[in-house]
Parts: C-alpha cells; structure tokens; sequence
C-alpha cells in the first residue's frame, strides 16, 4: 500500500448531474494516483474558496448552458478565478469549456444554422497544440449545440469545422470543447436519453456514434493519456 504522505493532493471534479461521472478522464486520473474530489455545485456542494488542498481542478459538462442564469452556473464561472489567480492546473470539458471561455470575455452561442455537433466530427490541431502532445486523433466525440470565440490572451490548440474553437489554453488552463472522458456506457447512455439531440442539424445518427468510435477511438485514448500527462506535469511540479 502506498506510503499516504507520498500521494498527491486531490483533484477537485465538478459534475452537473446527480448520476455523472468522471469517466474516461477519472479512471485515467485514479491510474496516476490522484484521489478525486467530487463535487456538485448545482445540488449544493460547496467549491473550495482556495485550491492550496488540490492538485488542480476540472469542470466537466451537462445538458445547460454557459449562458444559463442558474445560481450555480453563474458560481462556477465566477469560482474559475481560483485556479486561474493561484495558477493551478485547471481543465474545462465541453460546459466546462465554455464556463472558462465565458469567464474569460467570450460570449457564448448556437451555430447560426442551427447545427450541432453530436458524435464524431475531425479536428486540426495547431503548432502550438501539436506542442503539447501529438498526434491528436482524427475525430472526436462531440455533445454540443453552442460555441464560443477564442478568449483574449488565450492560444488555440485546435480547430474545427462548425465550431472553429475546439481546444485553448491560457497559462495552465485548458479547455475542450469535446468529450474525451467519454466511455461506450457513455454514449449508449446519451444517445438512449438524449435521442432527440441526434435528430439536430448536423448530428449524427445513434448507429453512426458506435460505428466512428471503433474506428477513431484508440486514438483518442492515446491522445488523452498523452494530454493529462502533460497538463499533470504542472500539479506535480
């Protein structure tokens, strides 16, 4: 059994349902030796005034919006000036994403054709993101119906086709449009209870969501090992 003084701090994750998990991205975590700190703001649970007692934090996504005028939507996007002030690791995933575009000046919208983006859509790195881990995977899996402009000071890391921002850093925070903490629970689990979003314009059909991730999903491991490898040398350091 490991030494307890020798782990790391915890992770703080933020989830926006009561039956969300981690997933991918948690077992990933759990692997390295990270314990996880889970929270739910939107049914009540407090965030840390100050991260001093984690190793970083992420927000993961929800069927809501950035622009939503929910108390706990508008507290999360305010509590990002945490990790941002006291430069911790920090990493928003598709909401959580748009939650740090939000913080940071950017205004937050559906595609002006109505299009979304669910299932597996390509996406082109940048120089800079190739810079923190390469390759990237062809595609990745998307749940989205709004998008936002690349914040102020921030670098893009990688673009898309309906939605051009699709990865940004600023300093130690980064955010991802899309899912890679998605497991085949998962999207069994979306594509059933939220069917409906697969009938939008653009959205693929629930066989296609299966079909693609045998095809582009090995990769998009690899890349997500890679990632949280690189976005981990700072908790560490």
């Amino acid at each position: 059994m490991a030494n307890q003084s020798s782990m790391p701090p915890p992770l703080l994750i933020v989830l926006h349902q009561e039956n969300s998990t981690p997933g991918r991205v948690g077992h990933a975590l759990r692997e390295r030796g990270f314990a996880l700190d889970i929270r739910r703001p939107r049914y009540g649970d407090p965030l840390p005034a100050t991260l001093a007692a984690h190793a970083g934090a992420i927000i993961f996504g929800g069927p809501m919006s950035a622009n939503d005028a929910d108390d706990f939507v508008r507290r999360e996007i305010d509590w990002i000036a945490v990790p941002l002030k006291e430069k911790k690791p920090f990493l928003g995933i598709c909401l959580g994403a748009q939650m740090l575009a939000r913080h940071l000046g950017s205004r937050i919208y559906p595609h002006p054709d109505g299009h979304a983006e669910v299932g597996y859509y390509p996406i082109r790195p940048t120089e800079t993101g190739r810079a923190v881990c390469d390759p990237w995977p062809e595609q990745v899996y998307q749940w989205h119906r709004e998008g936002f402009d690349l914040p102020g000071g921030t670098e893009l890391l990688a673009e898309g086709d309906s939605f051009p921002v699709q990865a940004f850093r600023r300093d130690g925070a980064y955010a991802l449009q899309f899912h890679p903490d998605v497991t085949h629970a998962t999207i069994c689990r979306w594509t059933t209870r939220g069917h409906e979003r697969t009938l939008l314009p653009g959205a693929k059909p629930r066989a296609a969501h299966f079909a693609d991730r045998a095809v582009y999903d090995p990769a998009g491991r690899a890349w997500l090992a890679a990632f949280l490898n690189h976005w981990l040398a700072a908790a560490a350091g």
